[in-house]
């Protein structure tokens, strides 16, 4: 019984489905995955048993303090700032949403990207040729600029909107590695199995090298994912965001024209930012265990690093060591 590719022996050289699931037990990939989802549970847990309706202007009194300081409240334990919104309220809001924009901008671009990708490394000759000078152009463009200048326009920008706003800065970037991937893939001995047993292209770009590539390709959304994240934070900073969803860069935003900063209301933008630090960090940890996942010669590497590093001597070893034979230096001088 065969467990590689789904044809079996006839594909040969196509890596094994238990070799590709052992990889993905990664500590990295865990934690960084838990405290992503940390956030995701914090919206969909949150409004059981906080309201999120408080998250509306004039829902609170404003300019409260958090429960820990003097005159805060069990009413609003984290604090309201001055449009009297709720500052826990606006955390189990924004934070899903700031992470909603991410994962629609990141996923669009991903699609772009896929397809351009896996057509330019596939076929190659001048489809490659276009898709690379589009690709490597489209790189130059200053997306923040254009960004601001296409939001400000608007007259409404919602979650949607904002998110394919960012999508169209998200693609180059994954294209050009899902190319190198796809062109290194091409190349191997299942591919051509596969094209000499009669499969047509599509057949194997996604359903024979797609899955040797998923680690590739969720590593690629992972990194897209947080650009997004932190490109939208850049925009809503700045009062371009989506006017009806409270977002954590539109809360930033509301502390600043607040001057938090000048008044000391540090729990204003303080605890958004700690939330979008528990976002980047989740994201980033996630990345380095994805990179281990796609090319496990990082984590032998590690591995083969840290058993040849040379053990130092403690301290205290070291020190009685040397006065040990300093004593017997000193004896058989006595004699």
């Amino acid at each position: 019984m065969t467990t590689g590719n789904p044809l079996g022996t006839l594909l040969p050289g196509a890596p094994p489905t238990s070799t590709r699931r052992l990889a993905w037990l990664n500590w990295k990939l865990a934690v960084g995955g838990s405290m992503v989802l940390a956030v995701v549970g914090l919206g969909l847990v949150g409004p059981l048993f906080w309201s999120t309706r408080l998250a509306r202007p004039a829902s609170s009194p404003p300019d409260l303090p958090p429960l820990w300081a003097h005159g805060g409240t069990a009413a609003h334990p984290l604090g309201t700032e001055s449009l009297g919104r709720d500052i826990l309220a606006l955390l189990i809001v924004g934070g899903p949403a700031s992470l909603r924009v991410g994962a629609i901008a990141a996923g669009v671009g991903l699609g772009v990207a896929m397809l351009l990708g896996f057509v330019a490394g596939y076929f190659g000759g001048w489809i490659d040729d276009v898709v690379r000078v589009l690709a490597d152009a489209w790189v130059t463009i200053p997306a923040l600029a254009v960004m601001v200048v296409l939001a400000a326009t608007l007259s409404s920008i919602t979650v949607g909107t904002e998110a394919f706003l960012l999508a169209l800065f998200s693609w180059p970037m994954a294209t050009r590695m899902l190319r190198s991937q796809m062109l290194s893939m091409r190349g191997r001995g299942y591919v051509k199995m596969a094209r000499l047993s009669g499969l047509s292209n599509f057949s194997i770009m996604f359903r024979e090298i797609l899955p040797n590539m998923i680690p590739y390709v969720v590593a690629s959304f992972v990194s897209a994912m947080a650009v997004a994240i932190m490109a939208a934070t850049s925009l809503e900073a700045l009062g371009l965001g989506p006017s009806q969803t409270p977002t954590l860069g539109l809360t930033i935003y509301y502390a600043i024209q607040g001057s938090a900063l000048l008044r000391g209301m540090w729990w204003w933008w303080g605890l958004p930012l700690v939330l979008l630090v528990i976002i980047f960090s989740g994201l980033f940890i996630m990345s380095i265990g994805l990179d281990e996942v796609s090319n496990p010669r990082l984590k032998r590497y590690a591995q083969r690093a840290r058993r040849r590093a040379p053990r130092r001597p403690a301290r205290g070893t070291a020190g009685a060591g040397r006065s040990r034979t300093a004593v017997g230096s000193g004896v058989g001088t006595d004699q």
